[in-house]
């Protein structure tokens, strides 16, 4: 935790940054210009393993990341680093510990808060998702009828399902255990009346995911897919399992289903993808062993970002090219461009994680910020993207771009090759040159094609998209998220934010229980505009 009265933006090297950004508006500082320097590529780029990170077309100099550095050691983020993942309770509007990174750990090494050592608990939930999974695919566990599971449908919302979802996509091509994955997230009927067309009630598992099992939408979902299981002459009870917390209405064991898993206060919905609400469904999905390899990459990913020093750490030094961007340069959105279809659900996931976590006002001590913290993050996997927004990327309202790159697809590609290259080579073609056209520009006397350049992006190179590489990337962008938030010295673990509204739906949802009991029952009383809503949605139709 930061010393009380602490605030980022009136230390020194704050100062420095904004004299330093003025500097940089330099002609010679420009993209075109930067690029063209020996040993640019080499020197603003970092390997681990089997992930590279460049950043050699972001608008730093040697000057910059000194500085850079300079504020990652005055923000003290590696103590507040090791705080979190050693259990302190970093959470401290909730009074808890942030410990995503233990439901990924192997090391043996007890983690413990309040005297507890809440290791042996995630690896009993670890055990106990291993045996279920294997249950259900060799048929031991199984539907009311006898039939073994051939669809699973995830209900949650928001954290509950985000993550995994993402997951689920990016490793479909290792999904052999002959089930099919369905979300069922939104409270609106029609996502439940889509997914009832493609599933069959008799070998359907619901896995209903909430940690207070009070959250509306997953209620009503989970109510709605009940009565249609029974409805069916099933024994519903036989196609539901839960994933919830010690002590909640849904903690009741083999009564609320064939298994319930537990999840823990420790662990946020948007870093919960590696826990039980990520592992029930994946390791069933996936197999056990598969999502257990995408718990060692996640892992490895965390090791790194606890003891790579800051030069050589690859989600600090991104978070720190983030602010600098943010706070220094002016932007205030980023795009997620994955060269990869199967990480078509990243930016949405990414989305919440970041702006959920950083979207904040207040510092840990209650100043109130006076910069901007978190960003407006958004993405479409190339080469899509470029036929939606890049119009905008390139010639309208700037924005810095994570691109990433794979390079070795999921599935080996054909003979076919139209232009003279194969699919995979020609989608590489386009992320290369891409990020160098953002980067250098285009002049020409034609206004309407000037290209300004100057645009910054960062590349992400992997090998492959297995298991392990997904889970590093996903533990890479958590760390990121963290690591600004550390330096902005706020709590990237609570999300007061999205309370406003549900407490404004609850009030609203008794004035329509109200009407639906009596339908005399009048909304005169509420203000004009909540009134015209309301009177619509009971007539059925626009005013005439």
């Amino acid at each position: 935790m930061a010393e009380k009265g602490f605030r980022i933006s009136k230390t020194p090297v704050w100062k420095k940054l904004k004299a330093h950004a003025e500097e940089m508006k330099r002609p010679e500082y420009h993209l075109k210009q930067l690029v063209q320097q020996q040993g640019r590529m080499k020197e603003f780029s970092l390997k681990h393993v089997d992930f590279f990170y460049d950043f050699s077309r972001q608008r730093v100099t040697r000057k910059t990341m000194d500085l850079l550095f300079e504020l990652a050691k005055t923000a003290k983020v590696h103590r507040k680093y090791r705080d979190k993942v050693e259990g302190l309770k970093v959470n401290v509007t909730e009074n808890r510990a942030a410990l995503h990174t233990a439901a990924r750990s192997f090391s043996g090494q007890s983690i413990c808060v309040d005297g507890v050592n809440v290791m042996e608990e995630i690896d009993a939930v670890r055990r106990q998702m291993r045996d279920f999974s294997e249950k259900v695919h060799d048929g031991t566990v199984c539907g009311s009828t006898g039939k073994t599971f051939r669809h699973l449908v995830v209900i949650g919302i928001g954290g509950s399902y985000l993550g995994t979802e993402f997951v689920a996509n990016a490793l479909f091509a290792y999904a052999d255990k002959g089930l099919e994955l369905h979300f069922l997230s939104n409270v609106d009927s029609h996502n439940f009346e889509t997914i009832k067309t493609k599933i069959d009630p008799e070998t359907t598992l619901c896995i209903v995911i909430s940690k207070s099992f009070t959250t509306v939408e997953t209620m009503a979902n989970a109510q709605q897919m009940k009565a249609y299981m029974t409805a069916c002459g099933l024994d519903a009870m036989k196609h539901f399992v839960t994933v919830t917390s010690k002590g909640s209405p849904g903690d009741k064991g083999k009564e609320s289903g064939i298994e319930t898993f537990h999840m823990f206060d420790f662990i946020g919905g948007r870093f919960s993808v590696t826990s039980a609400v990520g592992g029930v469904p994946l390791s069933l999905y996936l197999g056990y062993d598969r999502f257990n390899q995408f718990l060692e990459g996640a892992r490895e990913m965390d090791i790194h970002t606890k003891y790579a020093p800051s030069p050589e750490n690859i989600p600090l030094v991104s978070a720190l090219i983030g602010i600098w961007n943010n706070n220094f340069l002016g932007y205030q959105a980023q795009a997620v461009i994955p060269y990869a279809s199967p990480l078509s659900k990243l930016a949405p996931h990414i989305q919440q994680l970041n702006m959920e976590s950083n979207g904040k006002s207040v510092t840990i001590n209650n100043y109130e910020i006076d910069q901007s913290s978190g960003v407006i993050i958004f993405g479409e996997p190339g080469t899509n993207a470029q036929h939606s927004f890049f119009q905008l990327a390139h010639q309208g309202h700037p924005f810095p771009i994570d691109f990433i790159g794979v390079i070795t697809p999921q599935y080996p590609e054909g003979g076919c090759r139209p232009h003279g290259v194969s699919n995979h080579q020609e989608l590489w073609a386009n992320l290369i040159s891409q990020a160098t056209a953002l980067a250098v520009g285009k002049d020409s006397e034609e206004k309407t094609r000037f290209f300004q350049g100057n645009r910054p992006s960062s590349t992400l190179l992997m090998n492959d998209l297995s298991p392990v590489n997904v889970g590093r990337l996903l533990a890479y962008y958590e760390a990121q998220t963290v690591y600004k938030a550390f330096i902005w010295d706020i709590n990237p673990f609570d999300q007061f934010g999205v309370e406003l509204g549900k407490t404004i739906a609850n009030d609203l949802r008794r004035e329509i229980v109200a009407r639906n009991t009596n339908p005399e029952h009048s909304f005169g009383h509420m203000d004009e505009i909540t009134r015209f809503y309301l009177e619509r949605l009971f007539a059925g139709r626009l005013p005439l």
